[in-house]
């Protein structure tokens, strides 16, 4: 037996196919499929795409199908699952710099945060905490990138804030991941009753990490606004938009959810560039500046693309249709035109976040959605964030929106 040999005996599947590839491939995004895994055909569990790995929502169902007994175990089985497909890509969970949490229950943050600490003893990854109304295996789900170099990666905290189970910010090679940063007080955790003063404190809040990393919020390439109904979308908008240039703005998927953590009614968290010279918006001739959000976003090869529903743009624009099937198609035409202005197509998606009315049509949803892409499914993390909508027209035929999707695509290398 050679010694390359006796080395891969004790190393990662993951890693092994990495070692036996020829180097020229290495870059070329795959599905990350962990050995317990079954196959899928609306996702894959990661998607490795070079420079990062994009995990799907994970929830707390064993490889035999079994649920663990107490929410801690939920927990740790969640994150266990994440912990196999990084492994599978041939990384380890120190290489996790961003996850996403949605709880049924917001009352069980406390024990949830508790667990992630035994995951991450050294830098923990930036994380945004949400509390919706169902995730597709109750009560919790569990989604994350990882990055692949670690030589630049590092925990980014501004002087007041400290970093426990999360740091507030991730700095890697060319990105800056930012955790949720909440609309209350950052030493007492006080929530104004004021909306325009939560907005105004979260946004603070994010700015501070943006800064302790040396950038600017004119660096965001995509943030998260997550609000509960307590907060105006009018107020939101408004006081957001004072604080990007108007046409230039981050893209943006404005989410409104059950609760958020500490009784925060708004929280924000997003992803900035660090070379300002690798950022570029992108919007297709359909649709008009805005003051709040860019329809995509370039990082360097990567592209973030605001969320997008069933809305059919132009001057009587709206949504039309009363199904979810049918929102959807609309939604993929709005999200192709995107693609296209880039120069970019499905093809090229890596993960996607889908927001959907009722989870109960995920299987609806899902028929419609795998006929966009291809050959490799993007990672996916489905929610129902609130309760359903009245499904009812208003008084011009308009319906609310059903579902919502945003995306993350990778240009192709030799791509311009």
């Amino acid at each position: 037996m050679t010694r390359l040999m006796r080395m891969m005996r004790h190393l990662p599947i993951g890693l092994i196919w990495l070692i036996l590839l020829p180097p020229a491939l290495h870059t070329q995004v795959r599905a990350v499929v962990p050995a317990q895994s079954h196959a899928n055909r609306f996702y894959s569990p990661g998607v490795d795409a070079g420079d990062y790995v994009y995990i799907s929502g994970q929830g707390p169902r064993r490889a035999d199908g079994t649920v663990p007994a107490t929410f801690s175990e939920q927990c740790r089985q969640a994150l266990d699952n994440i912990k196999l497909i990084v492994e599978a890509a041939g990384l380890s969970t120190e290489h996790v710099v961003y996850t996403q949490v949605y709880l049924e229950d917001i009352g069980k943050y406390g024990e949830m945060d508790r667990v992630f600490g035994e995951y991450f003893p050294k830098i923990p990854p930036a994380r945004a905490v949400l509390g919706v109304a169902h995730v597709p295996d109750a009560p919790i789900q569990i989604s994350a990138v990882a990055v692949r170099n670690l030589a630049e990666r590092q925990a980014i905290s501004p002087a007041d804030l400290k970093a426990g189970t999360a740091s507030p910010g991730v700095l890697t090679h060319d990105l800056l991941f930012i955790s949720s940063m909440p609309g209350s007080h950052p030493n007492t955790g006080a929530v104004p009753n004021d909306p325009a003063a939560q907005v105004d404190l979260a946004l603070d809040r994010m700015q501070a990490v943006v800064k302790a990393a040396g950038l600017e919020l004119s660096n965001m390439v995509f943030v998260n606004p997550y609000l509960t109904q307590e907060i105006p979308m009018r107020v939101m908008n408004e006081r957001y938009a004072r604080r990007f240039e108007f046409g230039n703005t981050p893209a943006r998927a404005t989410i409104e959810v059950s609760s958020l953590p500490g009784g925060s009614h708004v929280e924000y968290t997003g992803i900035a560039v660090r070379d300002l010279r690798q950022r570029k918006a992108v919007r297709p001739k359909n649709m008009e500046p805005s003051p709040t959000a860019s329809p995509c976003v370039f990082a360097g090869d990567i592209l973030f693309c605001s969320a997008k529903s069933g809305f059919i743009p132009g001057p009587h624009g709206g949504v039309y249709s009363s199904t979810t099937p049918h929102q959807l198609r609309q939604t993929m035409r709005n999200l192709l035109d995107n693609l296209e202005e880039a120069a970019m197509n499905f093809d090229e998606a890596v993960s996607t976040n889908v927001y959907l009315d009722n989870l109960s049509e995920l299987q609806d949803f899902d028929e419609i959605y795998k006929e966009y892409f291809g050959p490799v499914m993007p990672a996916q993390n489905v929610v129902q964030q609130i309760a359903p909508a009245d499904r009812k027209a208003d008084k011009d035929g308009h319906y609310p929106d059903l579902e919502q999707v945003s995306l993350i695509a990778v240009r192709k290398k030799g791509k311009h």
